[in-house]
Formats: structure tokens, C-alpha cells, sequence
């Protein structure tokens, strides 16, 4: 084992909102609220959150995203082409209105660059950017503009890699770009690796992509041919099985693996948390593993992010100290 850092813990991305921005975001939506003041409002809820994180001992923290609702509406209300669809069942019984891409894409302003300013300014530990990827921006929306879905990744590709290149100025070390969707159509695997390509091609930080929910099996190992250091992979949902597909096709990225199941109400425990780390480290060493929640925390409360985090941290912890007890004096 070296002297680098081991085990980092962070976390996929989304926290919940406290009950007083829930209700801000509905009389603004009535227009009861101005825009300046849900504002103020997100900034209160961001840097709760950020203290949150460091009172748990996270080591690489999120903004939390209390300024968005939908992943991909969030940055179509952004983009110059877009317009808004009907509303769709996303999970559960939650509901978003689809984006439809309706026109030549194009991004007029950063888009969540002044949020990791601004989260950044309020701790010294590092902050991940967060964007959705474009394959996920695509396959969550309809397409009406350009003649392919291929056409329609890469033109979302050049948006996003403005943004990661301006977080990346603004002095983001981590830029995760979330790809959920990369196995909904597996056909279309080459389509969201060109695209990522795009978005990461020059960038010096440290690159992430979320992954989540559906046949990861469907896409291994070709999905190692995504152009990021690090795929951040849901396991505890899936009792840890993807993990079986890197016995045949070893994993060659960094990998964020999942140890609490966010689609579960009940708490896990330490023990159980620090077995899926434990698991892990048969594949990547303790350098590349970095231990978080399954996926985003925005379905569960406060009190239950706080739990589940707090469990992944203490994990990291009791797996840290048998590595060292292994190392000889």
C-alpha cells in the first residue's frame, strides 16, 4: 500500500431538499416567490449541505443540487433549442416534462459554474462539477431537430464540454458527467463513447461517470472504452453482481462503488457497507476505490442521507484500518 490517499469517500451527486426549499420551489412556481429570493434560499440549503459533508467526514463533496429538479430539464431550461415537452413518468410516481430538442443546440451562459464557485468557496476539501452527459441528455429527451441521434449526441457533446471546461477554470479537480442512460439501448454504446469524448477531450480534472440502474451487463466490457478515469457504478442495489463481469473482462478505470442501496429506507450497517468495500478492493486497490451511496439521495430524506453517508464514511473507516493493520511496520 502507498501513501496515497486510500478509500476516498464521496457521494453520486443529489441531496434532498430541506422542507423549507420544497415549499420555496412551489410559490415560485405559483409566482408567490421572486426568482432573487428562492435563490437566497438554494445558497442557505447549499452550504447546510456543505457543512453537512464535512461534519460526516466525506472527502469529496457535492453541491447537493438544491438549485435543480430533473437532471436533463434542468440543463435543457439552459440550452438555446430546446423547448419543453409533456409531461412522462420518470420513477415511482414522479413526473418531469420531456425536453424536446427543437432546434440548433447551443449553450449562451455557463450553466453551473457560479454554484461550484460557490460551493467551493465554502470548504477547503474538494467539490465535484456535476453535468448530465449527452447521451442521457439525448435519450431523455425527444429529438425533433436533427436527422439522427448520433447528430443530436455530438451537438450536445459540444455544450457540455463547454461547461466542463469552464468548471475545470473555475477550478473543479473532479467533473462527473452522468451517463444513467448508456445501457438503455446498447446498441448505441459507440454513439455515448464518441460523444464523451467529445466532452472530456481536453480536460485535466479528474473525470467521472455515473452509471446506474439498468443491464450493465449489456454493455461490459465495451463500456471501458468510456474516455473517463473513474466509473461510478450502483451495486448494493444489484447485490454486488456486476462485480462478477470484471472475473472474465478485468475492470480497467478507477472505480466509485455503490455501498448503501439509496431505494431503500433501511439503514445498512457499518459491517454490511464495509463488505461491499471489501469486495470491491478484489478488483481495483484501495487508491482507485472510492466508497458512496448507490446513486443520488434527492428520494430519501434528510435524516436518511445523513445515515446512509455516515455509514458509507465509518465503513471506509473500518476498512481502511485492517489495510493498515496488514501493512508490516
Amino acid at each position: 500500500m502507498t501513501d496515497a490517499p486510500i478509500l476516498l469517500t464521496t457521494t453520486v451527486g443529489s441531496f434532498g431538499k430541506p422542507e423549507y426549499l420544497q415549499k420555496a420551489r412551489n410559490q415560485f412556481a405559483k409566482g408567490k416567490i421572486s426568482a432573487s429570493e428562492l435563490h437566497e434560499l438554494e445558497r442557505k440549503a447549499t452550504t447546510e449541505w456543505i457543512r453537512i459533508q464535512e461534519e460526516i467526514g466525506l472527502d469529496i463533496l457535492v453541491d447537493g443540487e438544491m438549485y435543480r429538479g430533473d437532471m436533463v430539464a434542468y440543463f435543457a431550461d439552459l440550452l438555446d433549442g430546446y423547448k419543453e415537452g409533456g409531461l412522462v413518468r420518470s420513477y415511482g410516481n414522479r413526473y418531469y416534462h420531456k425536453p424536446i430538442i427543437a432546434g440548433k443546440i447551443s449553450r449562451p451562459n455557463p450553466m453551473t459554474v457560479d454554484w461550484f464557485r460557490y460551493a467551493q468557496s465554502l470548504t477547503d476539501r474538494p467539490v465535484k462539477g456535476m453535468l448530465t452527459g449527452p447521451y442521457t441528455m439525448l435519450d431523455w429527451s425527444f429529438n425533433e431537430a436533427y436527422p439522427t441521434r448520433r447528430d443530436a449526441a455530438l451537438a450536445l457533446a459540444e455544450v457540455i464540454r463547454q461547461e466542463a471546461e469552464d468548471l475545470e477554470a473555475a477550478g473543479a479537480k473532479y467533473i462527473q458527467i452522468d451517463e444513467p442512460a448508456i445501457h438503455a439501448r446498447p446498441e448505441e454504446i459507440d454513439i455515448a463513447i464518441e460523444a464523451m469524448g467529445i466532452v472530456t477531450q481536453n480536460l485535466k480534472a479528474k473525470t467521472v461517470s455515473h452509471i446506474c440502474y439498468g443491464d450493465f451487463a449489456a454493455i461490459y466490457p465495451r463500456v471501458l472504452a468510456l474516455p473517463v478515469d473513474q466509473l461510478d457504478l450502483a451495486m448494493a442495489n444489484y447485490e454486488y453482481r456486476w462485480l462478477d463481469l470484471f472475473d472474465k473482462d478485468p475492470f480497467t478505470r478507477e472505480l466509485a462503488i455503490g455501498i448503501v442501496d439509496v431505494h431503500k429506507h433501511e439503514l445498512e450497517s457499518v459491517d454490511e457497507a464495509a463488505e461491499g468495500i471489501r469486495k470491491g478492493l478484489r478488483y481495483v486497490s484501495a487508491e482507485r476505490l472510492y466508497p458512496h451511496p448507490d446513486c443520488g439521495l434527492k428520494t430519501r430524506t434528510v435524516e436518511e442521507t445523513v445515515a446512509k453517508c455516515r455509514v458509507v464514511v465509518e465503513a471506509a473507516k473500518k476498512v481502511r484500518a485492517e489495510l493498515r493493520a496488514k501493512v508490516p511496520a
